[in-house]
């Protein structure tokens, strides 16, 4: 992304107004042209951290269609289930009759062509590689849904809790070197290009795999020995999976030397908030970062 977030920002907000209250058109991620109209009523959305955007926009009753993965918030289960973010069920959709399909990073480029050529309104929207771009892709849907007022409401209070936990750590020096394991795939990891690898510096941690230019792939255990990182996060869905993965840390042949495993700096968090680019992605942020510094937080703070 050449322009700043804040820039981005400015910009989504100027393409709200034209005179005379005209129809607008705005182009998605791909370059797709939208036109906005009236606000949709009738929403999909076809992955979990849109699906707790537009809830958090309090659309919740314009939402006729999720993923099977969008669990968050409780009601987001009562919705009308339209398959994964991979297989979505083309004739379901189209039953439904939206007038607005949200798409997202992880669903392929097959998929929304093929939504295109059936002519849906699909919107797609970049994960992007900073925490900040949350907030831009908070923008963007609110743009979309005509909620503008209600994504800056829902901005703010993020960007206060950013500006305060990087407030908290202002004075650390001391940058650990940090090794995040996602449940279930071996040593998959993050490297440069995923978000996670900005939520690791601003935490002032290093991503002991991130000079690797791209955004998750699987790590090598040699290279893992090599790297001997300070700190291990291992990102899955309950504590049994976390036991279980530490548990294999900790009795695996040759992983006994690296610094984690000797002081016992193997931390769990929850995959959920992490690996999905929206308002929870703050309660992660603060997690990590006082899971790396916690004598930087006080109680409470």
């Amino acid at each position: 992304m050449k322009r700043t977030t804040s820039a981005l920002c400015l910009l989504f907000l100027l393409n709200l107004t034209s005179p005379g209250g005209q129809n607008l058109t705005i182009k998605d991620d791909l370059g797709y042209t939208h036109v906005l109209g009236s606000p949709p009523q009738r929403i999909i959305s076809l992955t979990p951290n849109v699906t707790e955007i537009l809830f958090a926009l309090g659309l919740e009753k314009k939402i006729i269609g999720v993923t099977r993965y969008c669990n968050y918030p409780k009601q987001a289960q009562t919705k009308n289930r339209v398959g994964g973010m991979v297989d979505p069920d083309l004739e379901k959709i189209i039953d439904l009759r939206p007038d607005l399909i949200i798409a997202f990073r992880g669903n392929p480029l097959r998929l929304v062509r093929r939504l295109k050529d059936l002519e849906l309104p699909v919107f797609v929207l970049e994960e992007g590689t900073t925490l900040e771009s949350v907030f831009v892709l908070i923008h963007r849907i609110g743009q979309i849904t005509r909620k503008e007022k209600a994504a800056e409401s829902l901005v703010a209070p993020l960007r206060e809790n950013l500006k305060r936990i990087e407030t908290s750590l202002k004075n650390v020096n001391n940058r650990p070197k940090v090794f995040i394991d996602l449940y279930g795939k071996g040593l998959w990891t993050c490297g440069k290009k995923s978000f996670m690898n900005d939520l690791i510096l601003k935490a002032k941690g290093v991503n002991a795999a991130g000079e690797i230019p791209r955004a998750w792939f699987s790590y090598n255990r040699e290279e893992l020995i090599h790297q001997n990182p300070e700190y291990i996060v291992v990102i899955s869905k309950s504590d049994s999976d976390f036991c279980e993965v530490k548990t294999w840390f900790t009795k695996e042949a040759h992983l006994e030397s690296i610094k984690a495993v000797q002081k016992g700096n193997i931390y769990f968090l929850n995959e959920d908030l992490i690996t999905r680019p929206g308002p929870r992605l703050f309660q992660a942020f603060d997690q990590l970062a006082r899971i790396l510094h916690p004598s930087f937080f006080k109680d409470g703070q």
